[in-house]
Formats: C-alpha cells, sequence, structure tokens
C-alpha cells in the first residue's frame, strides 16, 4: 500500500488557556496541503521502519547538518504503528518506508501527517476495521496533530487537538513556502509563551473571521483576520522568519506567516502564475522556495503502477 501523508498550514493559531495538566488549549483553522511524504506499507512479521530524505534542505549552510530522521521507537510513525498493536491485541507487523519530502521542525505536521498515514494504512492492511473516531483517539495519544492529519482538508481545530470539526468546501489557494532557518523545538516554543518577555507583543487572531474569509474565497480579508500567536515567540529566537515573511510579500504574497510553531512561513497568492513568479525570484535569490497549493483531503491513496 502506498500513501500520501499531506503536511498541514495553520491559517490561525491561538491559545486560550492551559489545562492543569500543563496542555494548551487551542482554537486554530487548519488546512492540508499538496506538500507530502510517502508512505508505503507492506505486511511482513514485524515493525520495521526505513527513511529516505527526499527533502532538500532550505537552511543554510550556517546552521549545520539536519539530523538524521530516526527510525526505531523515537520515529512517531513507529509509535503509531505499535500503538495501533497495543490499542486492538494485533500481532501482524509491517515494513514502513517514509520517503521524506515535509521539511522537519517546520510547524507542518510531517511526522504527524507519517503517523497519521501509518494508522490509516495498517487499519486496512490488517483487517482491523476500526472506524475514523477510534483511529483519531489512538493518533491523540501520540500526537496533537494527528486527528487532524487522519481528519485532513480544511476544519476547526480545538481543545488540545482532539476538537476537529470538517469545514466544507475546502478551498484551493496557492502557496509559497519558505523555511530560513533550522527548525524550531515545539515544547521549547510553548514554554517560552507560558513566560513570555515583558517586551514581547504577541497579536491575536480572529479566527471566525478568517474562516468565513476563507470560505468567500476573499484573500484579502483573510490576510488580515490571520495571526499566530506563536510567531512573536519564534522570532526572538530565529529572527530569519520574520525576514523570510517580508521577503514573501515583497515578492507579491497577499500575507505571509509563519505555520505551527515554526520554522516554515508560507505566502499566499491569488493564482498559481502569481505564486510560480514568486518562487521563481526567491529561487534565483538562492532560497529553496517551495511551490504548493491547499488540499481537501490529509491522505490519499496511490495507485502503484
Amino acid at each position: 500500500m502506498l500513501l500520501e501523508a499531506r503536511a498541514k498550514i495553520n491559517w490561525t493559531l491561538d491559545i486560550l488557556g492551559r489545562r492543569e495538566d500543563g496542555y494548551h488549549i487551542m482554537d486554530m483553522l487548519m488546512q492540508s496541503v499538496a506538500l507530502a511524504d510517502t508512505v508505503s506499507l507492506t505486511s511482513h512479521d514485524s515493525i520495521q521502519l526505513s527513511v529516505i530524505n527526499g527533502y532538500v534542505s532550505q537552511v543554510s549552510c550556517e546552521a549545520g547538518a539536519a539530523e538524521p530522521v530516526p527510525v526505531d521507537e523515537r520515529n512517531i510513525a513507529y509509535k503509531a504503528a505499535k500503538a495501533l498493536q497495543r490499542s486492538t491485541g494485533c500481532t501482524n507487523g509491517a515494513r514502513i518506508v517514509l520517503e521524506k519530502h515535509i521539511p522537519s521542525g517546520a510547524g507542518m505536521g510531517g511526522g504527524s501527517a507519517d503517523a497519521a498515514a501509518v494508522l490509516y494504512g495498517l487499519n486496512k492492511l490488517w483487517n482491523l476495521n476500526l472506524p475514523p473516531h477510534r483511529l483519531r483517539e489512538i493518533g491523540l495519544t501520540i500526537g496533537a496533530d494527528v486527528p487532524f492529519m487522519l481528519t485532513g482538508g480544511l476544519a476547526r481545530v480545538g481543545g488540545i487537538g482532539e476538537k476537529v470539526e470538517s469545514i466544507s468546501p475546502a478551498p484551493l489557494v496557492w502557496l509559497v513556502l519558505l523555511q530560513p532557518c533550522d527548525g524550531l523545538s515545539t515544547k521549547e516554543i510553548f514554554t517560552a509563551y507560558d513566560h513570555p518577555e515583558d517586551s514581547l507583543c504577541i497579536s491575536r487572531p480572529r479566527t471566525q473571521a478568517a474562516q468565513q474569509a476563507l470560505l468567500a474565497e476573499d484573500l484579502d480579508s483573510l490576510g488580515l483576520a490571520m495571526d499566530n500567536v506563536l510567531e512573536a515567540i519564534s522570532l526572538t529566537k530565529r529572527p530569519k522568519i520574520g525576514v523570510a515573511g517580508r521577503m514573501l510579500e515583497e515578492a507579491g504574497a497577499i500575507r505571509a506567516m509563519m505555520t505551527g510553531s515554526g520554522s516554515v512561513v508560507y505566502g499566499i497568492f491569488p493564482d498559481r502564475s502569481t505564486a510560480s513568479i514568486a518562487q521563481a525570484q526567491l529561487i534565483a535569490r538562492g532560497y529553496s522556495a517551495l511551490l504548493t497549493c491547499t488540499s481537501d483531503t490529509g491522505i490519499a491513496e496511490i495507485e502503484e503502477i
């Protein structure tokens, strides 16, 4: 079985509070994008994982070489397979091959996308027939973004990630992505958010307005309503995120914003042609800009020839 595990962007990211157990209560407008890892699943007598890195880093040389993606229990896709075994008592195995195209430490949910695809695919490969809500419950135990990645498309996401309200129709928007610096630790950014510097100005999104603008395909109004409360925090640690946003807007983006806890910044464009021109301009300046668009699905089965 061959699957596309699609990345995501945050149109908005807001934090409403924190639970007693330390988890943050979120309010986010999220959407899948066409940029995807490829996940291959075949029957095997145990869980085996291998990774092919098909992603060419956009990070400059001074950031240093990226650490290799782990292929053991540290990998969230491996954890997903083990969690599915434990939850069902299934003793089947699988050989999992991940071909990585989604940047790491980017705020695009690459690991969570892989985990979601593994849960989705092994549920079929092992003939478990678990309903979607049960897969989301298992997914939440290994990552807060996994329930959304299993659902895909456009959704309003709340709680700690378990509340996923699908919204349709999911509009098509063209995007250019830049990762101007090395990845950021989600835990580090959330911890810094809880203890901000006094001088830090955090801008909050108008998520309902952004949702309405997106459904109306009013990208100018969307740009005005978007925001990410973590961006100011991430900027203090990676100032190049701000530089990337300005470059995208100078290249014609209606609005540029960091997704998740960073470090990828995306620009929204009115059409593919405008986005392609901006991508070419940024590549000419030495940046590995990626062109993609939003998607109405998070996981797609690929027909093998």
